[in-house]
């Protein structure tokens, strides 16, 4: 098992950095690119709600994410101290109506709900914790 950490505050700006870090992280899982990339998409997706939402505007809060690399799976856990909300818990997105007629968010849960194969939601200690888990297969 192998973890790796990045830690960086509320602010859009920082998001390059997830990209290094998730190709950081994939390359010690000896993922392909494509899957990587999706894994990417979906975290950015994650992480940018919880800069977006998760603390009031013109606060500083920070957005924790580990990497946990498993023998049969990838693991990112996320945690913040923001305003308690389950993501897990939202609706699904109705994909089948036009984009006009579709209400303004979702769209990234639906992503990450569709890209990863395990997403968890629970809230510990004032913090939100989502668990995206995807399974690797054996090469």
């Amino acid at each position: 098992m192998t973890e790796r950490h990045l830690i960086f505050h509320n602010d859009i700006q920082q998001i390059p950095q997830l990209a290094a870090f998730v190709e950081t992280v994939a390359e010690e899982a000896n993922l392909d690119q494509s899957l990587a990339m999706g894994l990417n998409l979906a975290l950015e997706e994650a992480v940018t709600n919880v800069i977006m939402y998760a603390y009031p505007p013109g606060s500083d809060g920070l957005v924790d994410i580990e990497a946990v690399i498993h023998a049969d799976a990838l693991e990112f856990i996320l945690s913040d101290s923001g305003t308690p909300f389950d993501p897990t818990a939202a609706a699904e997105a109705d994909i089948t109506l036009d984009v006009q007629d579709r209400p303004i968010g979702g769209l990234g849960i639906f992503l990450v709900r569709n890209i990863m194969d395990e997403v968890t939601y629970r809230r510990e200690n004032g913090k939100n914790i989502l668990t995206m888990r995807k399974h690797l297969k054996a090469k």
